[in-house]
């Protein structure tokens, strides 16, 4: 996976838009799956997850926090 730098960080150049896990197209996807969702895209290389408090409030951050909890350090 090729990465870019943003500021001091190197994210992968392909991100995973979150949005739709928790909001904006329906109600929320089932917990489970998009986190198994969220840790394949960690596993193929992705290391930039887009999310934002006006998912939610805050269930989107929530999602994805559970989701890279085993790997936060990585």
């Amino acid at each position: 996976m090729e990465h870019r730098k943003l500021g001091s960080l190197s994210l992968s150049a392909i991100g995973l838009g979150c949005m739709g896990m928790t909001s904006a197209y329906g109600p929320p996807a089932d917990s489970a799956a998009m986190i198994a969702l969220i840790r394949s895209a960690y596993d193929l290389g992705v290391t930039h997850f887009d999310t934002a408090e006006a998912y939610g409030p805050f269930a989107n951050e929530s999602l994805v926090g559970e989701a890279l909890a085993p790997i936060r350090d990585k």
